[in-house]
Parts: C-alpha cells; sequence; structure tokens
C-alpha cells in the first residue's frame, strides 16, 4: 500500500486519483502507524514549510517518515513534498514557534536567496535550506513569483533514475512554488525560473522529489506517477 500522507495541505485527492490509476494501491491517512507500515509514501502539499513541519511534528508524522526511511521504504515528495526531505526550510520560519534564529542549519549549504538564517526543522534526508525562490535573474529581469505554469526539465539523459525512465529531457511539467530547494549531490533534473534549481532530486534508490506537480502535468506526470507505482510493486515480489 502506498500511503498518501494527510498533513492538512491540498492536492491530496488528486495524487491518490493519480496513483490508482497507474495502477497503485493509495490511499490518504494521517495515522503515524498506518504511514509507518505502508510500502511506501508519498508526500504532497501546497502551503508553507513551517506550518507543515509543525503538523506533522505534532502529529508524529515526521517521525514516521523518518523511521520508514530508515528501514528502506520507497519515497515521493511532491512540491512541498519535496521541500521538507531537506534539512530545513525559511517558508514561515518567522512566525513559527520553535524556529532557529540566527545560525545555519548543522549541515545546511548556502541557499541561493537568503541572507539571514531563520529557519524550521524538515524531515533531515538531504542536507540544505529550502529558500525563496529569486525575483530577479543576473541581468535584473523580474520574474513573476509565485512561479505558476509550465517549464521544460533538463537532465542528463543517461543519468539512472528510474523515476525519470521514459521521460526526454525538454518535457514539459506543471509547477506552482515560490520556494526552491537548494542544489546538492541529490539534483537529478533542474528548471529554470530566473535562476536554475532542481526539480527532481533522489537519494539511494528509493527516495525521490520533484518540484513540480506530476499529478497536474498530463500524460507526462501521469509517466511520472507510473514510474513510481512500477518501482514499489516490483519490490513487493523480490
Amino acid at each position: 500500500m502506498i500511503a498518501v500522507v494527510d498533513y492538512c495541505k491540498g492536492n491530496l485527492r488528486s495524487v491518490e486519483r493519480g496513483l490508482i490509476n497507474a495502477g497503485g494501491d493509495a490511499c490518504i491517512t494521517d495515522n503515524p502507524e498506518v504511514i509507518g507500515g505502508a510500502d511506501a509514501i508519498v508526500l504532497p502539499g501546497v502551503g508553507a514549510f513551517a506550518d507543515a513541519s509543525a503538523t506533522m511534528l505534532q502529529t508524529g508524522q515526521m517521525q514516521a517518515i523518518r523511521a520508514a526511511l530508515a528501514q528502506g521504504k520507497f519515497f515521493l515528495g511532491i512540491c512541498l513534498g519535496e521541500h521538507l526531505l531537506f534539512e530545513a526550510g525559511t517558508e514561515g520560519a518567522d512566525r513559527a514557534e520553535g524556529a532557529n534564529h540566527g545560525q545555519e542549519a548543522d549541515h545546511a549549504e548556502k541557499s541561493s536567496t537568503s541572507q539571514k538564517a531563520v529557519f524550521v526543522e524538515g524531515l533531515g534526508i538531504l542536507p540544505g535550506v529550502v529558500d525563496r525562490i529569486p525575483e530577479f535573474d543576473s541581468t535584473g529581469k523580474r520574474y513573476k513569483i509565485p512561479h505558476v505554469g509550465w517549464n521544460s526539465i533538463d537532465f542528463d539523459p543517461t543519468c539512472d533514475c528510474p523515476l525519470l525512465e521514459g521521460i526526454k529531457p525538454g518535457e514539459y511539467f506543471y509547477f506552482t512554488h515560490s520556494y526552491i530547494a537548494p542544489d546538492s549531490k541529490a539534483t537529478v533534473a533542474t528548471t529554470t525560473h530566473s535562476v536554475t534549481f532542481p526539480c527532481v532530486v533522489q537519494k539511494g534508490e528509493r527516495i525521490f522529489g520533484v518540484q513540480f506537480h506530476p499529478e497536474k502535468s498530463s500524460d507526462a506526470g501521469a509517466h511520472v506517477l507510473g514510474n513510481f507505482v512500477r518501482m514499489v510493486q516490483e519490490n513487493k515480489h523480490v
């Protein structure tokens, strides 16, 4: 079973439906025990990093997901769910209880836009701080934030990323966001909106995150969800 985590953020039903249409056994749950016992976890969502982190910590979902990933469970983070894979985030941190002020996360890479260090914790699976996308590019051209619309993604076609199997560089996906993940060794694919930033990340063979919304990305998005479902199902038969 694929657990679609309900942490009071949107897009749950569309993600669940996309996984089921791809042949997956998916259900929405906010129960940490169900999340921990699932074969795979999908963390979708549209909203603020700080709010999501607080909810997940209070409900025990954060701890359950960390434990499940330590056990080798499959994971797909979508948009905010991708952000939460990282060590910390600045979105909403200035008003969050328990936010860390005046220091960088222990192993955080310097974020692309923020000079202040106010952040809240994420899952800590990947290093770095999720920060706001810059409003201006290097030439001074101004970009609309949030970034909403279809963007092509770029990646090495020889990369060994099973989530992108059957997807070609230049394929278009749907984005809606104001914050971006930091570049790291986990970056698999990128896109550009004022700056170039990661839009697909991977750790090991089972942990993935995407900045775009596959559930809103037509055939290409359905293909990505299908790849994730296939990985989970093939592992069950090993």
